[in-house]
């Protein structure tokens, strides 16, 4: 089978968002590293939060090898994924008024955790309200949005406002409006949205920098080893026993 083109100027648009995150963004990753680190030493418990495919990067990180134990997935019913049916009312329920405060009162979170939340367009009810709900409770907030929907849409809150004007700590994913990097003739919409990749990566970045800074401080991280490793499993049973007051989703 020949070399795609178009596959080639995928992985070179991916590769050029990277760059440009780690080159531009390093100064925000480092401080929501510090803002978890802090969390985590201060005995507080780490959520993330996204809809639609946002909800990947968050998922990304929750109960996985090579994770950060603590971290913990604030799932709102029928925005997680695309199991639900029609795949449309996911996208609906982002526009509904109320349903952030409704899913956070039901929570287990609380004054003096920390919640990342992940919206590419940061635009719509749910991220919006998700920030100021939680600031409101005492919770620190990071975002991880792209501020080109910010700085080039409307927003579809009441309030005008979007994610990226309710968080402590905002990191751009540097995504263009749309979500994809490639066009071809022959071919009537632009294609290949490179989100999720970046968006994830940030994430694992941000994890990054809060292992390496509870190590400068003398904190042993809470990590997860694989459950395909000898050892792993008794190794997570003992992370979560020893931390069960902080970890959600082993209930």
């Amino acid at each position: 089978m020949s070399d795609s083109k178009l596959a080639g100027q995928f992985f070179d648009a991916a590769i050029g968002l990277l760059t440009r995150v780690r080159d531009e963004e390093a100064e925000s990753i480092g401080a929501a590293g510090a803002a978890i680190a802090d969390t985590v030493e201060a005995g507080g418990r780490l959520f993330a939060f996204g809809a639609g495919h946002s909800s990947l990067p968050a998922q990304d990180v929750v109960y996985r090898a090579g994770g950060l134990a603590l971290m913990n997935l604030l799932a709102v019913p029928g925005t997680v994924g695309v199991d639900v049916m029609p795949a449309t009312l996911g996208s609906a329920l982002e526009r509904v008024d109320g349903l952030a405060s409704a899913v956070l009162d039901s929570s287990p979170a609380t004054a003096g955790d920390l919640l990342v939340i992940v919206s590419l367009s940061g635009r719509n009810a749910l991220p919006v309200e998700m920030a100021q709900n939680a600031r409101a409770l005492g919770l620190k907030v990071i975002g991880l949005t792209s501020v080109a929907y910010a700085e080039n849409t409307r927003s579809r809150h009441a309030s005008g406002g979007f994610l990226r004007d309710h968080c402590d700590i905002v990191l751009d994913s540097k995504i263009a409006i749309g979500d994809a990097e490639l066009t071809a003739p022959g071919v009537d919409a632009p294609f290949a949205p490179a989100s999720t990749v970046v968006t994830s990566a940030i994430m694992q970045a941000m994890l990054a920098a809060a292992v390496e800074r509870l190590v400068a401080r003398g904190v042993e991280p809470p990590m997860l080893r694989s459950g395909n490793v000898d050892g792993g499993h008794e190794w997570n049973g003992r992370i979560m026993t020893e931390y069960r007051d902080r970890i959600f989703y082993r209930h």
